[in-house]
C-alpha cells in the first residue's frame, strides 16, 4: 500500500511535450520563491509541512513571464477575458492579459470583489468583463476550490461564460471534480506532486 503522505508521481503526459521546459522553469520558480517548509497549518486547520504563497511568483517580473508563456499556450482560442476573485486572481489576471497584448491576444481582465459595492452600477465587478465573454478564471494557488468556483457564479450571473479554470497551482487536487460538474474545465499551471508534495484538499 503507497504511503498517503507521499507526493503521487507527477502526471508525465499533463503537460505537452512542447511546454515541458517553460512548465519546468515555472516549477523551479515556485519552489524557489513561493514554497516555505516547516510546520503550518491550513485554513481548514489541517497541519502540513508546507507553505504556498503563489503571489511571491506571480508578482515578480520573471514570475508572470513565465506564468504569462504558459497559460497563453494552454488557454483555447475562444477565450476573451481573464480573471477571478480578488485578490489571488489580480496579478495572474493582469499580467496575463498584459503579456497577451505584447503577443496580439486581446484578453480583457477583471477582479470579483468578495462584497458588492454600496455604490455606483458595477456590484462585484471591476474591470472590463462583457456579458458573452468566454472566460479563464485564474487564481495564484488553488486548495479547497471554493474561490474559483464562487468567481464562476458571479461571472454567469454577469452573462459571461466561464470555460476554464487555471491556477497557477492546484495544491489540493479536488477543484478539478468541482469544475467538471459544472462543465468547466480544470487546467493548472502546476500541481503538488510536481512540487513534491501530495494534495491537500
Amino acid at each position: 500500500m503507497p504511503d498517503a503522505n507521499l507526493p503521487a508521481p507527477p502526471d508525465p503526459d499533463r503537460i505537452p511535450s512542447h511546454l515541458a521546459e517553460t512548465h519546468a522553469a515555472l516549477v523551479a520558480h515556485v519552489l524557489e520563491h513561493s514554497v516555505r517548509r516547516g510546520d503550518f497549518v491550513l485554513k481548514s486547520g489541517k497541519p502540513t509541512g508546507w507553505f504556498l504563497d503563489s503571489k511571491q511568483t506571480a508578482c515578480r517580473a520573471d514570475g508572470i513571464l513565465l506564468v504569462a508563456d504558459l497559460a497563453l499556450a494552454l488557454l483555447p482560442d475562444d477565450v476573451t477575458a481573464i480573471g477571478g476573485l480578488t485578490a489571488g486572481a489580480d496579478p495572474v489576471a493582469f499580467g496575463v492579459a498584459a503579456v497577451a497584448a505584447t503577443r496580439g491576444r486581446d484578453l480583457r481582465s477583471f477582479s470579483i470583489r468578495k462584497e458588492a459595492k454600496d455604490h455606483g452600477v458595477t456590484g462585484r465587478l471591476a474591470g472590463a468583463l462583457q456579458p458573452g465573454d468566454k472566460v479563464a478564471v485564474v487564481e495564484d494557488t488553488v486548495t479547497r476550490g471554493s474561490s474559483p468556483m464562487e468567481a464562476a457564479s458571479v461571472i454567469r450571473e454577469l452573462g459571461a461564460e466561464p470555460v476554464v479554470i487555471m491556477p497557477i497551482v492546484d495544491r489540493g487536487g479536488t477543484c478539478a471534480a468541482m469544475a467538471a460538474e459544472e462543465g468547466i474545465a480544470f487546467v493548472p499551471l502546476v500541481t503538488a506532486p510536481e512540487l513534491g508534495f501530495p494534495f491537500e484538499g
